[in-house]
């Protein structure tokens, strides 16, 4: 085919003569300044680019065999004629046309396609095969391509919600709590934040067969009220299919217009509150989560997203079959009592002024008391003195925020474990009744209090609360970098605080220090409702100091770890720069 002279002066690339082609099986050239190698395979030439996209090993030092090249370093395997890689780990290739125009060896661009299209189906099958460098090569290429980060989040959260028959889990939890941190994040770390979302995403489903939903009653002219029971009492008599039909019969009426979304979340709060913190308060927590996802993705993703909480819902253990919670003395019984109150103290409520907020601090340090019936009557005197839901949980949240940064370091390193899960699930709560004002969802605060209540032994002898005027965030750095740094990260972030720093910032660098590690799924967790609740109290208050304190000491209780995961993204960015990664 001959070549014009149009050619040469668009895109049309002189790689060299036909003779020496045939002479060294190779030449070499680019296309703009992607490096390109043009092969002799039998009777016919074929181009490829010159990185191999697993790790950018040249493929010019690969074997060419009939119709396919082999890099040596990883034995990655590619179609001369497409590029298309025959191993998922390695991504495909670019692949160029040939002209032979007499003796002259020209490479030709083929009309690019879809790329952002490409790079979706990437990040699926990373998600599919757990390959973190897949993954991260996926987003990297996503924001580069100006696509919203809400966008790969929704990639995540559909493929989470479908490949996991047990449902919402860990997984889901953490990609959307990094969703909900991103906006906090310096930029340069919100890929890395993508990044580790989506792989809890993708090791939680791992080995889990899909999930099969359960279809609607053919008829969704039913009253709420009636689903609300039905569904409550599938949950009660843990049975999670008779109570997923009738979620997707609500949500079918959702759809249709005949029901609130906001009755749907009342629904699945007073299913998760009518008993004691199911499963340690995970049911809240991931109910609360699922929530969050559809304010991510939209209202239209309701169907979708929350029947994948029913059956963790239905089966989780219920925290009176403990016997902490019976002897030596019956808090449930005491709940009851209390929870019996609940309505009438809401009622009062209204009729009396709101709740000063400078009550909201020291009704935190009553719900620490060592008698669980002063925590239940300062809780229910507040309702009764106009305390919102919304006070009530952030009250109770920084009680559980108090335990952590009053752990003491002689306790033993699982009992971050317990502290955690008592922040966290009040953090649930917390949020969930910025959008409930039910009396079940009211109710969870006493439950969640009384989890504070059990944990005070915890703080036994206390931790001294941290008391530096002044610090230096970039001396966060070397509190990871080694063992037992607890107390100086916690009073590198207060000494911040204290004197004036952004709460935002301290924020964002407790989040670096997160995503540099290794993090356990209850590290993420405690970051997320930390950085949350530390910006629901008035700037220049107490509250966000030691909150964020409570952070920086459960970090620096389980650093450093092994740190693949940030060194994964840290190559993919190099990749993407073209550095030549096999020289190092």
């Amino acid at each position: 085919m001959a070549v014009t002279a149009s050619d040469r002066d668009h895109d049309h690339v002189l790689a060299g003569s036909y003779a020496e082609l045939r002479r060294d099986g190779r030449l070499l050239t680019k296309v703009g300044v992607l490096p390109v190698v043009v092969v002799w395979d039998g009777e016919a030439a074929y181009a490829i680019e010159d990185r191999c996209p697993h790790l950018g090993f040249p493929l010019r030092q690969g074997t060419v065999e009939p119709g396919m090249i082999t890099c040596h370093w990883h034995h990655a395997r590619f179609d001369l004629v497409s590029g298309c890689t025959f191993d998922p780990w390695a991504d495909d290739a670019t692949a160029f046309d040939v002209h032979v125009d007499g003796d002259e060896v020209w490479v030709v661009p083929r009309p690019a396609g879809d790329r952002v299209a490409h790079l979706q189906e990437r990040l699926r099958q990373g998600l599919e095969g757990s390959i973190s460098l897949v993954v991260a090569k996926a987003v990297l290429g996503l924001l580069d391509a100006g696509v919203d980060p809400a966008a790969i989040v929704r990639t995540g959260i559909e493929f989470g919600v479908a490949n996991r028959a047990e449902g919402w889990g860990a997984g889901l939890t953490v990609l959307v709590g990094m969703a909900n941190l991103l906006p906090h994040l310096d930029a340069e770390d919100r890929p890395l934040a993508l990044v580790h979302g989506l792989m809890e995403v993708a090791r939680d489903t791992a080995g889990h067969p899909p999930r099969f939903a359960e279809p609607p009653l053919a008829t969704t002219d039913i009253g709420t009220e009636r689903l609300a029971g039905w569904y409550r009492r599938f949950v009660e008599t843990r049975s999670p299919d008779g109570a997923e039909r009738t979620l997707a019969t609500a949500l079918a009426a959702l759809d249709a217009g005949r029901v609130a979304l906001a009755d749907v979340e009342a629904m699945l709060t007073a299913a998760a509150t009518d008993h004691v913190l199911l499963d340690e308060g995970h049911t809240l927590d991931f109910t609360n989560k699922a929530m969050e996802a559809v304010g991510h993705l939209g209202p239209a993703s309701a169907p979708v997203v929350l029947p994948s909480v029913v059956r963790q819902t239905a089966l989780a253990e219920r925290s009176e079959e403990q016997s902490e919670w019976r002897h030596p003395v019956d808090l449930v019984a005491l709940l009851d009592m209390a929870v019996g109150e609940l309505p009438e103290r809401v009622r009062a409520g209204p009729s009396r002024s709101p709740l000063d907020e400078a009550r909201l601090e020291p009704l935190a340090w009553q719900v620490l008391d060592d008698e669980p019936g002063v925590v239940l009557d300062a809780l229910l005197d507040a309702v009764g003195d106009g305390a919102t839901g919304e006070q009530l949980g952030r009250a109770v949240a920084y009680a559980a925020a108090l335990r952590i940064v009053r752990f003491h370091t002689r306790n033993d390193v699982g009992d971050w474990n317990t502290v955690h899960h008592a922040f966290t699930t009040a953090n649930a709560l917390h949020q969930t009744l910025q959008r409930v004002t039910t009396p079940e969802a009211w109710r969870g605060v006493l439950h969640s209090a009384l989890r504070v209540h059990l944990d005070r032994f915890l703080n036994v002898p206390a931790a001294r609360l941290p008391t530096a005027q002044a610090g230096d965030l970039a001396e966060l750095a070397a509190c990871w970098d080694r063992q037992g740094a607890v107390d100086e990260a916690a009073a590198i972030v207060a000494g911040h605080l204290r004197a004036g720093g952004d709460r935002r910032a301290a924020i964002a660098a407790l989040g670096r220090g997160l995503l540099a590690e290794d993090a356990g799924f209850h590290w993420y967790q405690l970051a997320e409702a930390g950085a949350r609740q530390s910006l629901a109290w008035p700037e220049g208050s107490e509250p966000p100091v030691l909150i964020l304190a409570g952070v920086a000491r459960f970090l620096a209780a389980h650093t450093p770890t092994r740190r693949e995961r940030p060194t994964v993204v840290r190559t993919a960015a190099r990749l993407r720069r073209g550095e030549a990664l096999f020289e190092d």
